[in-house]
């Protein structure tokens, strides 16, 4: 059964007459009619408000890839219109309508969702229930959102499929072989070599897009204004980063979190963390990650993905000078303080057509996409951490036979006592001690077709059929971009509350526990030097960074 089967009266609450008093104080102009059939909100616009429905219905509909409409709901008096979209004012992804005897509905634009939010925890839960529930009812149901036409196994759709997939947007993928793909590259004169095409909700068509371009095609990635100066520039939108978001947007500082992929960090790929404090069953990265994005919504914090943060000008160092973030699109963001909180990148074996396979058979994630593509088959897994360890977990009952490949003498030394005990239990898991790849197999128009493996203690080597290699050898810190601006150790490491060569003298101050060697500059998570490479600690950094921010401001 569908999501709006079990839990439709958690999905479209209606409000009471108490509720609806206490509502309408917080909303943003006066109440609007509307004529029968009108057209209250569509598909595709920007910053469309949330509707309390007072008089008559409106009729809620979504459109599939060929443009036929289909009923989602009918809200009645006394509930809302919306999804998780209306808390930050991005698009659109359902069109509603006013029902045969018309409406009369009272508007709520972003601010002021979010004030009722948080102005009635009453209203607040129920209301952020319902628009989850909703979000989540449109990724599952398959036709709403963007629609991707291509071929399966292709590097382009896989990445444009993760992007979309790790930022909650809901989209439908059609074969561009099959009788509805043909239809729409038909209808939009697409020829085999442009795919994979992406059509956004607002009508636009987009061949073989950057993740960036998707992201503004279909409003991700919000509109910056260069002349607002934030409290706090978060980069990063791990779980350090969401975490200093949610606290600091909740302490009523001005905050914005940039990261260039998605939300969630590598943490968000984690089929599923069982070692996080509250949950006994365990939890997937992606949701862990979803409630926290959510959280920070909801306190008005800006969050901007995907843009690369390619510089950070620390100007020259006055105790009140202004930061600036440069972007990659040349963009730029200023800010009092800045978090670093850009974790680390996935590390690369040392070889040579590497890179020919990557989104092609190589993955340095695995998540329902990449486990589709593998399905029945032999897969190797590199790596002896928790996240090869859950990996592993994952994808295990998915595939045929899993090859898990270590460097080291085992497990044990890298790995949680739990994750080790469940690959043991896993009888198509063969665990390969002191071993390494060596060489990959195949060609651009093959593909990945197989892997040498190299014994380290003996030389020896054997190569082994594959078409899916999933990497996890560990990260080194994503930390290019700050170009010398702060202080690093041997390994890139950013450094953070020691005394440093100047002593912090500008300030007159000691650095604070988290402040790194340029005054109001903080690192957090996993791209800080001695820090503890676990969700729960990444958290309590993010939590703990928003407290010294309050200190440095003061200063």
């Amino acid at each position: 059964m569908s999501i709006i089967e079990t839990r439709f009266d958690q999905m479209f609450p209606t409000f009471d007459a108490g509720q609806i008093e206490t509502a309408k104080r917080f909303a943003s102009s006066p109440p609007r009619h509307f004529e029968p059939g009108e057209t209250v909100f569509d598909i595709g616009e920007r910053n469309a408000p949330a509707w309390l429905v007072l008089k008559g219905t409106i009729d809620v509909v979504r459109s599939n890839a060929l443009g036929s409409e289909l009923p989602i709901t009918t809200h009645h008096a006394g509930q809302f219109s919306g999804e998780v979209s209306q808390l930050a004012g991005r698009e659109a992804l359902a069109r509603g309508r006013a029902g045969a005897e018309g409406c009369c509905a009272l508007p709520f634009d972003a601010s002021h969702v979010r004030s009722l939010m948080i102005g009635s925890a009453e209203i607040g839960e129920i209301l952020m229930r319902a628009y989850i529930l909703r979000r989540v009812g449109l990724i599952q149901d398959g036709n709403a959102g963007s629609v991707l036409v291509g071929r399966p196994g292709n590097s382009d759709l896989n990445r444009l499929e993760n992007f979309l997939r790790r930022n909650g947007y809901p989209y439908t993928v059609l074969v561009a072989d099959g009788e509805e793909g043909r239809t729409v590259m038909e209808r939009f004169g697409v020829l085999p070599e442009e795919l994979p095409i992406l059509l956004c909700p607002n009508g636009t068509m987009l061949k073989r897009p950057t993740n960036a371009e998707a992201g503004i095609c279909l409003g991700i990635t919000p509109d910056l204004d260069p002349d607002k100066i934030y409290d706090v520039a978060v980069v990063g939108a791990g779980p350090a980063g969401l975490a200093t978001a949610v606290y600091a947007g909740s302490e009523g500082l001005s905050a914005i979190v940039l990261d260039q992929k998605a939300f969630g960090g590598q943490a968000g790929a984690s089929a599923r963390i069982e070692n996080y404090l509250g949950f006994p069953t365990g939890i997937s990265g992606m949701a862990l990650a979803g409630r926290a994005f959510n959280q920070a919504l909801k306190f008005g914090v800006e969050i901007a993905i995907p843009l690369e943060v390619s510089k950070l000008d620390c100007g020259d160092g006055h105790p009140h000078e202004l930061f600036t973030l440069e972007l990659s699109s040349g963009a730029k963001v200023r800010a009092r303080t800045v978090v670093i909180a850009s974790g680390a990148r996935y590390r690369r074996p040392p070889i040579a057509n590497l890179g020919m396979f990557e989104g092609a058979g190589i993955s340095y994630w695995a998540t329902p996409v990449e486990a589709k593509l593998c399905e029945g088959e032999e897969v190797a897994l590199i790596g002896g951490g928790n996240s090869a360890g859950q990996a592993a977990v994952f994808l295990a009952p998915k595939v045929k036979q899993l090859h898990l490949v270590v460097r080291g003498e085992g497990l044990e030394a890298t790995m949680s006592r739990y994750l080790i005990d469940r690959i043991k239990a896993l009888p198509n898991v063969e665990l390969h001690t002191r071993t390494e790849i060596a060489d990959l197999l195949g060609d651009q128009v093959t593909g990945l077709t197989g892997a040498i493996f190299r014994d380290k203690t003996t030389g020896e080597t054997h190569t082994c059929p594959l078409r899916h290699i999933f990497l996890f050898i560990g990260a080194d810190p994503n930390a290019n971009w700050l170009k010398q601006c702060v202080e690093v150790d041997g390994k890139g490491f950013v450094i953070t509350g020691t005394k440093f060569a100047d002593g912090n003298g500008s300030i007159g101050r000691p650095p604070l526990p988290l402040e790194t060697s340029r005054p109001g500059v903080f690192a957090i998570g996993d791209v800080r030097a001695g820090s503890t490479k676990r969700v729960a600690a990444a958290v309590g950094e993010g939590a703990a960074v928003v407290a010294q921010i309050h200190s440095a401001l003061a200063d």
